[in-house]
């Protein structure tokens, strides 16, 4: 599977703090289709909200994994 890191995106793929799109790029699909989960994550209760943030707050971003990015 090889050395598959997850982060927060940054560049063209972020939108509020790059989240979905590191997800996106993890599973290797396409980030509308992560921020949808999302948004229906968060409009099933507010396990959505509190997910990203949480993930926000942890996940590094893809500059402090990959320093030449």
């Amino acid at each position: 599977m090889g050395n598959k890191r997850l982060y927060r995106t940054e560049g063209p793929y972020k939108m509020l703090g790059g989240v979905c799109g590191g997800i996106a790029e993890y599973f290797d699909i396409d980030p509308t289709i992560v921020r949808v989960l999302w948004v229906i994550a968060f409009f099933c209760g507010t396990f959505g909200f509190w997910a990203y943030i949480a993930c926000a707050l942890i996940m590094p971003k893809k500059s402090d994994i990959y320093p030449r990015y």
